[in-house]
């Protein structure tokens, strides 16, 4: 009987014919290193997806930069203080995709203003069959929905209101995927002294608005998260991407209880791979432990792109993409020692197996969104 393990022993399969006529058995394993794991360098050969980015923007700078380092985009619209409608982030959308067809997708979202009227609701859906009907391919909602809206009595709108029933009805019937950013991370309800990664520290100090320390008489990071939960207990068969690790950023064990109660959910890596190597640095094995059991249920992204708030010198927009792309790539895919301006402490990569990034970095978010098969 014989065991082989990699293609790349047929090579010496004739060298050892001999000793099979000799003893009858023969077990081999010689499973190429190079072959199990990627390097730093294989980092351009991979086509890869990054499914969290904005473009809000005419310009190509951002879509350049991808293709150079080969990367499929996911543009999500939201329904943010942008400066942009969620129809003209659609039309911006829809001006990139034209120029980047086989490169670019774009998710849709819907506008939580004017909600009190009798016809939003069907204002609403009538604007996403719309945004289908053009090429969406899954819906957003923000953090707005649990942080920012209330109802007529001064109450937080929480995501698993009726009021948002027929909208995931809907979604959950036609196999439409919801990505969701919903609540923040932890650190959003800590003093900045005592978060635990130095840009949510920038990010809060320099939005207030969001920092809910600062704000106890809003809902709490629980309230957040159960709401969440319980809309998923109401839509088991909806499809949802949790944006930002779900906002579970904190601790993978928690993560892994959230995707093993919800067979349906998957977490994107966006703006929260610093949370990873934070973990990593007390426990490197419990997360790269953690990302080869839930191999099927991470997708890459970095919440990129090109808005108002982002980097407006094209070229220096394209080097942070790039320095961003890489770094991350290097985290995953080798063991080498590294640092972070974000995260205190030096930290070591995660050298997942090939058959991980993969996973990671295109097939999961195919699985998602199938129709970037077809790009």
């Amino acid at each position: 009987m014989m065991n082989v393990k990699d293609k790349n022993c047929k090579r010496i399969i004739p060298s050892i014919i001999a000793g099979i006529l000799i003893t009858g058995t023969i077990s081999i394993s010689c499973t190429d290193s190079s072959e199990e794991y990627y390097t730093e360098a294989d980092f351009k050969k991979m086509n890869k997806i990054d499914a969290h980015c904005h473009i809000n923007s005419d310009r190509f700078a951002f879509m350049e930069q991808a293709l150079e380092d080969n990367f499929r985009i996911l543009t999500i619209n939201t329904d943010a203080p942008l400066g942009f409608t969620a129809r003209e982030q659609m039309e911006q959308a829809l001006y990139q995709i034209e120029a980047f067809p086989h490169n670019l997708a774009f998710v849709s979202t819907f506008p939580m203003e004017g909600w009190q009227n009798e016809e939003w609701l069907q204002n609403t859906m009538a604007y996403l069959e719309e945004t289908f009907e053009k090429g969406a391919i899954g819906v957003k909602v923000w953090k707005n929905i649990g942080m920012v809206e209330r109802d007529n009595n001064g109450r937080f709108i929480m995501i698993d209101d009726e009021l948002f029933d027929p909208i995931f009805s809907y979604l959950e019937e036609r196999g439409i995927p919801l990505v969701g950013h919903l609540g923040e991370p932890r650190n959003c309800w800590l003093p900045l002294e005592e978060m635990t990664v130095n840009n949510d520290k920038a990010y809060f100090k320099n939005n207030p608005e969001y920092h809910m320390y600062l704000h106890p008489e809003f809902p709490s990071y629980e309230d957040q998260i159960d709401a969440r939960d319980r809309m998923l207990e109401k839509y088991p068969g909806l499809k949802f991407m949790g944006a930002h690790l779900a906002s579970i950023e904190w601790s993978v064990d928690e993560l892994a209880k959230h995707l093993d109660r919800f067979p349906n959910a998957t977490v994107d890596l966006a703006e929260r791979m610093c949370h990873v190597q934070a973990q990593s640095i007390d426990n490197r094995e419990k997360v790269r432990d953690f990302f080869i059991k839930y191999q099927d249920r991470i997708i890459y992204g970095t919440d990129r792109g090109d808005y108002s708030g982002a980097e407006q010198d094209p070229v220096k927009l394209k080097e942070l993409a790039h320095t961003e792309w890489l770094s991350d790539w290097k985290f995953l895919t080798t063991d080498k020692k590294m640092s972070s301006w974000k995260v205190e402490g030096e930290f070591t990569g995660l050298k997942l197996p090939r058959t991980v990034i993969d996973k990671i970095y295109y097939r999961n978010a195919e699985n998602l969104f199938p129709q970037f098969k077809n790009l």
